[in-house]
């Protein structure tokens, strides 16, 4: 289960604040009167002093009338005017207006300010210097609105030859701007991966200098269309609808989300999956721990716990998870890994598993790795080719090989699994019939349905009594060499194909078991 990401767009918001404080606060402070020439160079040094920057400043003009107006464009600031490294922050244009009245008193009042593809690129926590907003927060300017269109935010990964995650921030909308107060705030953002739309609306700030990570946010949020056909072996639609809340290093995600065509490619049966979800994101790293995800699939709920965090040595994040099902329906899950419009079994399962989903470009199928146990009460086979065979397994182990009322399906049907390379490998899988105990070890491959398992059947009755006749009388020869403690031992293998299993005495297996 693979789970969206929702970041709110608070970096960016913090930036665009103190560019527009800082650049609009140069000109009232100034005088109006001032030369555009004269408020440009002021503009550029105190940008380079607040960021510890380098600035370039392609255009800069000053309106007066009817109100006092700032237009500009080609604002690039450098981080310590480093030239080996993408920029900072870069507007390709800005503007800011204020009413003469708004600059007589204080706070001064601007009306609004406008900013066309903003790019942020936020560096790794440990490169990340800690600015001085202490003057900043001193400056009393109060903005009516803020209005962004066209923007990205940048989180810059550790390694060079790592790509950088990316939030396109179509349009953002902030009201009462202020770096001593929360401001409220709408945006439309595109998520990255899974890719598709958001759209929040909350507040933000005040603005923590001091300590960044506890500045407070809170916002309600839809996210639409995200189509999980970007992970290779899976497909779907996903829609989600939720809140968020707390401060920046740790906030709080609660939220629904609906998939009604959920896939697993190498099942190609869609189901309706629907989950309700309590995470804690770090807003600085993307980080986030699930407590819990509680999914609907048909008629069998799933619970699982754990994080999805950055990868130490991969591109991506790592997918951990506990899951975990007490009485669900075992059809349903067959559904998403068997071709059969009809799953091969039914009956109430419980099962545990580690899910670990490394990041990478592969099949879904092949990356993931599960380690697990299960059990399955009241299983029947929907097969009446495999039924049959079980039934008259049942019949032969009690003795009673021509006694069609004698028959019994499988009971108590458990084991441990290890999913890995498209390969499911079973250790200690038993299940009982009527008479007799099968325990078997061996390998189910996803892709090709291929059965390959090995093991031993134990029965009440003896060799000689599973058959009639001729067959009968020749088998009593041999009742001693497969009895032990009162049962009859058979080494037993299944072969085949899921659709067309074989079942067989396995006396090769058998003395390869003596020789070792």
């Amino acid at each position: 289960m693979t789970q969206p990401r929702i970041r709110p767009p608070s970096e960016a918001l913090l930036v665009v604040i103190s560019l527009v404080v800082i650049a609009t606060t140069v000109l009232i402070v100034n005088g109006i009167h001032l030369s555009s020439p004269y408020l440009r160079k002021k503009v550029v040094e105190v940008l380079g002093e607040k960021f510890h920057a380098s600035v370039e400043l392609k255009d800069f003009h000053v309106h007066l009338f009817p109100g006092a107006r700032i237009e500009g464009s080609g604002l690039v600031l450098r981080h310590e005017g480093r030239t080996d490294v993408a920029p900072l922050i870069s507007i390709a244009e800005f503007s800011a207006e204020a009413g003469i009245l708004g600059l007589i008193g204080k706070p001064w009042k601007i009306q609004q300010v406008k900013l066309k593809r903003l790019v942020i690129q936020i560096p790794p926590p440990a490169q990340r210097r800690k600015q001085d907003w202490s003057k900043a927060r001193d400056m009393p300017v109060l903005i009516h609105e803020i209005v962004s269109d066209d923007a990205e935010l940048r989180l810059l990964p550790k390694s060079a030859n790592k790509d950088p995650h990316v939030f396109a921030i179509h349009h953002l909308v902030m009201h009462s701007v202020g770096l001593d107060r929360p401001a409220s705030f709408s945006a439309q953002l595109t998520n990255a991966v899974p890719p598709g739309e958001i759209d929040s609306k909350g507040n933000f700030g005040p603005w923590s200098p001091d300590d960044p990570g506890q500045t407070p946010l809170a916002a309600q949020y839809t996210f639409d269309n995200a189509d999980l056909g970007v992970f290779k072996g899976i497909s779907g639609i996903l829609s989600s609808r939720g809140k968020f809340g707390g401060v920046l290093e740790k906030i709080e995600v609660e939220g629904k989300t609906s998939t009604p065509d959920f896939t697993v490619t190498i099942g190609g049966h869609p189901v309706a999956l629907d989950t309700t979800f309590s995470a804690t994101v770090d807003g600085t790293n993307g980080d986030t721990l699930l407590h819990p995800v509680i999914g609907h699939l048909l008629n069998t709920v799933i619970v699982a716990q754990g994080g999805v965090v950055k990868s130490p040595d991969q591109k991506g994040r790592l997918i951990a998870l506990d899951l975990t099902v007490d009485q669900g329906r075992l059809e349903d899950l067959l559904r998403l890994a068997v071709k059969a419009d009809e799953p091969p079994m039914t009956g109430t399962i419980m099962f545990h598993t580690k899910f670990d989903l490394p990041p990478g470009a592969g099949d879904l199928s092949d990356r993931l790795n599960l380690d697990g146990k299960f059990d399955v009460a009241h299983a029947q086979f929907t097969s009446p080719e495999v039924t049959g065979k079980i039934e008259t397994l049942s019949r032969k182990a009690q003795g009673q090989p021509e006694n069609e009322d004698a028959g019994s399906s499988i009971s108590e049907l458990k084991g441990r699994f290890v999913l890995d390379n498209g390969f499911i490998t079973f250790r200690g899988l038993t299940f009982s019939v009527t008479g007799a105990e099968v325990a078997l070890n061996g390998k189910y491959a996803l892709e090709k349905e291929d059965l390959d398992f090995h093991g031993k059947l134990r029965m009440k009755a003896k060799l000689s009594q599973t058959m009639t006749g001729a067959k009968s009388f020749l088998l009593k020869a041999f009742d001693p060499l497969f009895r032990k403690n009162g049962q009859t031992e058979l080494p037993i293998k299944i072969k085949g194909t899921r659709a067309h299993p074989s079942f067989g005495l396995d006396l090769r297996h058998k003395e390869k078991e003596k020789g070792e």
